[in-house]
């Protein structure tokens, strides 16, 4: 019994190690893969913002007046729910 119990214990340190050099890899090697991509390939730099106003639809004041029905009845039913 006591021999079982020895093996299982080396078993499972054994497992452990494993998953730690794993992970440790794992995490070393995405470290310098993000190095390598923010080296050869950075961010894009932001685009400025155009001038044009933008395009307002046919039916956008009936679209307004949907909107401020929802927050209306969402603000009701907010303040029912908290009372």
């Amino acid at each position: 019994m006591d021999n079982l119990l020895s093996e299982g214990l080396g078993l499972m340190a054994f497992g452990m190690g494993f998953v730690f050099v794993f992970l440790t890899l794992l995490v070393l090697t995405t470290g310098v893969m993000s190095k390598l991509v923010m080296k050869y390939a950075p961010a894009p730099a932001p685009k400025a913002a155009s001038a044009r106003k933008p395009v307002v639809a046919a039916g956008s004041a009936n679209a307004t007046a949907k909107n401020d029905e929802l927050v209306a009845v969402m603000t009701a039913a907010i303040k029912k729910h908290r009372s």
